[in-house]
């Protein structure tokens, strides 16, 4: 799979120009091992950013945090993977997406439309989710561009409510305006009948742009290696009572790991819970 782009756009891999092909025609029939589901809303932030919900298949199952692999109906279908912003027990699945000009999906994903379908396969998987992790008191959650849309699953699990005294959510982009996917999603979570009583005084929201002004500026790992992060939060990171997520850029992932390893933390996985994990499906 591709690596993330290194603005800090996260999710999906990012798509090359010499992958394009000219646009998909829609076949007879859904391929084997893949569900045909319908777009049920759209909705656009900025021209390189944009959301979108699709049914959801009665058989399908998920843990908050996973990702899967969809694409559009043609006769040489291209897929790539999402993270599911949506969390387990949501009706419907939601994707965050960026648009990559002359990208063999995106091209022609950002302009789906009620009523369209898409094409997803059966299973979904991931590391970033509460499974890989070792009991602990708080949860962050680090992301960079679309790498929140996996968190915005973990935020309206109940069970993150269950595992953990606190969340915090660090988000970073370049611009302002390419926070209000986050900015939405945690408001909603406040507000939310199953989870929103918890949310309200357990869940925090920090945000950061690296290009434009903002009450916060500057990458994630140096707001982390200055303090700041911690500062907001009001509490230090400490591996013997904290467990991180990350998803984001090639650079972000690397720095925020070597930041964090170095501090006590060590990385976990399914396998092997951990007190970090770190999505490395869209990186090489």
């Amino acid at each position: 799979m591709a690596v993330h782009m290194a603005t800090g756009i996260a999710v999906p891999a990012r798509e090359h120009d010499s992958d394009h092909q000219a646009p998909l025609q829609a076949p007879v029939e859904t391929p084997s091992g893949c569900h045909a589901e319908t777009v049920t809303e759209v909705e656009h932030y900025t021209d390189r950013l944009f959301r979108f919900r699709i049914s959801r298949p009665a058989s399908f199952r998920f843990r908050s945090g996973e990702f899967v692999m969809i694409g559009l109906p043609g006769t040489r279908p291209v897929f790539r993977a999402y993270s599911i912003a949506s969390p387990s027990w949501d009706d419907t699945l939601e994707f965050y997406s960026i648009k990559v000009p002359a990208g063999p999906l995106t091209e022609y994903l950002q302009r789906v439309q009620p009523g369209d379908t898409i094409w997803m396969r059966r299973k979904a998987t991931g590391t970033l989710v509460l499974d890989a992790l070792l009991p602990g008191r708080n949860l962050w959650m680090f992301g960079t561009g679309t790498g929140i849309a996996p968190f915005a699953s973990v935020i309206r699990d109940p069970e993150s409510y269950e595992k953990f005294e606190s969340l915090v959510l660090a988000h970073g982009c370049r611009l302002t305006a390419e926070l209000a996917y986050g900015q939405q999603v945690v408001t909603a979570t406040y507000s939310d009948p199953l989870v929103g009583d918890l949310a309200t005084n357990r869940l925090k929201l920090i945000d950061a742009t690296t290009r434009q002004p903002h009450a916060r500026t500057g990458r994630l790992t140096t707001l982390l290696e200055t303090g700041s992060l911690e500062s907001i939060a009001g509490a230090p990171l400490d591996p013997a009572t904290d467990r991180v997520m990350i998803c984001g850029s090639m650079a972000m992932l690397r720095d925020m790991r070597d930041a964090l390893e170095s501090g006590g933390f060590t990385e976990g996985s399914n396998a092997r819970p951990g007190t970090l994990v770190i999505e490395k499906a869209f990186v090489d």
